[in-house]
């Protein structure tokens, strides 16, 4: 390649490439103890989230975690982007499709990191804890479940 076309080249090659995106200006470390659970509304009421990195409101890469309890089941719901799930302890119960079928769920053990379309249905059962969620995708996050009658936000309490 001549100098010229290797110029050529370059330019081309700065006004397409994306820079990274802007990281915090030190390094960083979030223990266990640090991570703020609080109450999710999508979830069944003993279901806890954290938002560990980012604002997954907003455009951009954030980390979640969720910890969902023994026998916890959440129904058929769709995310807007495809999310990325690690199972840190537990096992995590997945099925697919808009119909929730106990014998469809398929069990995946603690280092499992499952990739998924953006609607599916995942049950947990047995000891499932913190399902942490690497990126989630993109946000800004959303839940929608299939039937607006399984969302807890829609359920009304008589206490």
């Amino acid at each position: 390649m001549s100098p010229k076309q290797a110029g050529i080249v370059a330019d081309a090659a700065r006004k397409t490439v994306r820079p990274q995106r802007p990281g915090p200006a030190v390094f960083k470390a979030i223990l266990p103890e640090e991570i703020d659970w609080k109450p999710f509304p999508s979830f069944p009421p003993s279901g806890r989230f954290a938002v560990v990195v980012g604002q997954p409101l907003q455009d951009g890469p954030c980390t979640i975690r969720v910890d969902v309890r023994h026998g916890v089941k959440l129904m058929p719901h769709k995310h807007p982007g495809d999310p990325i799930y690690t199972v840190i302890s537990g096992v995590f119960y997945i099925g697919l499709g808009d119909q929730f079928d106990p014998e469809e769920l398929v069990a995946y053990p603690p280092g499992a990191v499952i990739i998924l379309p953006g609607q599916h249905a995942p049950r947990s059962l047995g000891e499932v804890r913190r399902l942490h969620h690497i990126g989630f995708g993109i946000g800004p996050l959303g839940m929608e479940y299939v039937n607006s009658k399984d969302d807890p936000r829609n359920q009304t309490s008589n206490i």
